[in-house]
This record gives structure tokens, C-alpha cells and sequence, in this order.
């Protein structure tokens, strides 16, 4: 019934993509912009190469499931894993849930998909949704294991009044009006959505400047905006997907931006997957706070019905009403030494740490690691 390829070069941009992708139980993170500048501008840049699975009707050619994954190196361990790329906070294969549940039932399907990943001495996959198609089944893995951490989102009210009455303590509005009272006091703040190029790019400079004293590293990951491949990555995402796909919002003061967020639009939802304020400037008028209120003010008059903070355990998310839902991974030994490695990074918080710095040090410096390892479950969100 099926035909399964290896396509490198597949075109996340065709018609035939995006007409799948409509009709699919995919995320976000799959969507076509998005998996397009991934592989164009971190899948073929990093130390990663593409291994796209597309699997097509034999009868029609008509495009049934794609499975964007990559594969990587750790000195001697080959490790196949989904193309997140730390930046994508969720992960799904491309199809709608019947077509899936098809081809897991033919044999000889699931046996040529399994056949295109080897060789791999690991086969692991994280930031399954709760709720999300059942791909280990594809790789013949019994269960999922948590990564002991959630997903939040804040379920949107029909007006802002109402949403903020229902999701923030009474307490949390009263000081979020004065904060807002102090910040205008200050000058001319003003908050919007911005779609031009040049206003675009001005709101990811101050991300950057801002991100980068926040997150320096030494409190957890480095933040990913401070590498050129990321910036340019999370850019062109907003860019081309500016007036549809992506939202990028900014809170000027005076005419300079002293807070901004990037978002995703995906069915009735927002996911928010970047941010940034002043933090010495700012902090006292909770700004960023300020910020995401203005964000669920936009999505409500838009007609969203969500509010997705994605991946993390940031104790904001709750504040504004998000509501946890567990994450998940899944893992495939290939081979004796793949199975011992991720029993190291499993068992030993030391080689957990040590892994991540490896990792840190692959992506940033495009260098060999020094150890054979394979990355540790992320312990927050790389893109929040």
C-alpha cells in the first residue's frame, strides 16, 4: 500500500507538503517554514546530516507521512534523532491520525522505515506531547519515558477582561495595573505586532542583547541567539512567516524596543518560543510580565483560543494560567555501545552535565566532541 524513500532533499516548501501538513497531527515545529529554514540553516550548517523519511501511496504518489529526522555523530557514536536542532519544543511525525495508524499496521511499511534509519548505535527522540502520535510504535519501542518536565498552556477567554479574571490572581492584576501605571509614567511605551523587515530585525538585536546578559551560561545553557547560525535561524522563521505563521511583538519605550517575543501561530493557538526584556532598565515595572499580558490581549482579539508557553517549568507560565501537561522521550539501543551510553547519561548526573557541555560545545564551536556520548534530555526549553 506504501512506498518508503529516503529523501535529503525533500522540499518542506511544496504543495504537496503543505497540503499534508494541513490535514496532520503535527505541531508548530513541523510546519513548513519552519522545517525549511531548520534544515537550511541549522540542519546543513551544524554537525548533523538530513534523514528525511517519506513514506507516499504506491498506488497515487500521493504523500502519506514524513518523518524529518537527522543524524549525528558523537566521536564513535552514530545517534539518530528527530530534527529539533534545540529549538523545536515539540515534536510529531507528519500525518493525520488514520494515515498513521494505516501504516503502522502494515509490516512491511514500519519494517522499511526502520530499515532507512540504520546503521544507528542510538535511536532517541524527546519532547513528545502528552497527547501526540505514537511514534516510538514506529521503532519498536513498548513505552514512552517522561523528561520530567511539562508543557504549559493558558486557556483564552472570549474577551481580555475575562481571561485575565479566570487565569490571574486578583493580587497579580491589581500589580500588574500599576506596573503598567509606573511604566507610562516613564515615557511613551507603546506595544504592537510588527511585520516590516526593518522593525523585525531591530526587535531580534535587543532579543539578542537582552538574552545574552540574561542567559550567559553560567546559571544553565548559553543562550542560542548569541550564535549566528540561531539569529539568523529564528529571523528568517519571523520573516517569512511575518502576517501569518510568525508574530513578532515588541514593547517600545521612546521609540527603542525594550521587550519582545516571538510566537507561532498554529490552529487556534499561540506558542510562545522566544522572548526578551530589559531586565536593568525594566525589571521594577515587570515588563516582561507587562508583555505576555499585552500578547494574550492580541491573540483574544485574533480568535485564539490558547495560550502555549511550550516546554519548561518557568514558574510564569502558571502565573498567567498555563496548565502543566507531561513531556516525553523514547529511545532505541542499536548496538552494545549505544545502549551503554545512554545508560551513562541515564544513571550519572555528572555525565548528564558532561554531555550537555559537549553538546553546547558541537553546536557553538562546530567542534568534536572529546568523549563518546549522546546529549542529555534538556532540562528547559533551549528556545524560551
Amino acid at each position: 500500500m506504501f512506498e518508503v524513500t529516503a529523501e535529503d532533499a525533500f522540499d518542506f516548501r511544496s504543495t504537496e507538503y503543505a497540503e499534508l501538513f494541513a490535514s496532520s497531527a503535527a505541531t508548530a515545529f513541523q510546519h513548513p517554514i519552519w522545517l525549511a529554514q531548520l534544515y537550511e540553516r541549522l540542519v546543513r550548517q551544524g554537525a548533523a546530516t538530513p534523514l528525511i523519511i517519506v513514506v507516499r501511496l504506491r498506488a497515487s504518489g500521493k504523500l502519506a507521512m514524513v518523518l524529518p529526522l537527522v543524524r549525528r555523530r558523537y566521536t564513535l557514536l552514530k545517534v539518530v534523532e528527530f530534527a529539533d536542532m534545540r529549538v523545536s519544543d515539540y515534536v510529531s511525525p507528519v500525518a493525520d491520525e488514520e494515515t498513521f495508524s494505516r501504516i503502522l499496521a502494515d509490516s512491511r511499511t514500519v519494517a522499511a522505515i526502520r530499515k532507512h534509519l540504520r546503521p544507528y548505535d542510538l535511536l532517541r527522540i524527546g519532547k513528545l506531547a502528552d497527547r501526540s502520535l505514537a511514534m516510538e510504535r514506529l521503532f519498536g519501542i513498548d513505552k514512552r519515558d517522561s523528561m520530567g518536565m511539562s508543557a504549559y498552556t493558558s486557556k483564552l477567554e472570549p474577551t481580555f477582561a475575562g481571561w485575565r479574571e479566570h487565569r490571574l490572581d486578583q493580587s497579580y492584576r491589581k500589580e500588574l495595573d500599576k506596573k503598567s501605571r509606573q511604566l507610562n509614567r516613564m515615557g511613551e511605551a507603546r506595544f504592537e505586532r510588527v511585520d516590516d523587515p526593518a522593525a523585525i530585525r531591530t526587535t531580534f538585536n535587543a532579543l539578542k542583547l537582552y538574552r545574552g546578559k540574561r542567559f550567559d551560561g553560567s546559571d544553565g545553557p548559553a543562550d542560542l541567539l548569541q550564535t549566528s547560525s540561531y539569529f539568523d535561524f529564528y529571523l528568517a522563521v519571523a520573516n517569512e512567516g511575518s502576517g501569518g505563521f510568525a508574530r513578532t511583538y515588541v514593547f517600545w519605550m521612546n521609540g527603542r524596543p525594550i521587550a519582545g517575543a516571538l510566537g507561532l501561530e498554529h490552529r487556534d493557538s499561540l506558542l510562545i518560543i522566544l522572548g526578551g526584556f530589559d531586565e536593568a532598565g525594566y525589571r521594577k515595572q515587570s515588563i516582561g510580565s507587562l508583555m505576555f499580558e499585552q500578547i494574550a490581549r492580541d491573540c483574544i482579539e485574533r480568535g485564539d483560543h490558547y495560550l502555549d508557553f511550550t516546554i519548561g517549568d518557568e514558574p510564569y507560565k502558571r502565573i498567567f494560567g498555563g496548565r502543566p501537561s507531561p513531556m516525553w522521550q523514547v529511545y532505541h539501543a542499536g548496538s552494545p555501545l549505544g545502549y551503554a551510553a545512554h545508560l551513562t547519561v541515564e544513571k550519572l548526573p555528572a555525565a548528564k552535565a558532561l554531555a550537555r557541555h559537549i553538546l553546547e560545545a558541537a553546536h557553538v564551536k562546530k567542534a568534536k566532541p572529546s568523549a563518546i556520548i549522546v546529549p542529555a534530555p534538556d532540562e528547559a526549553a533551549e528556545s524560551s
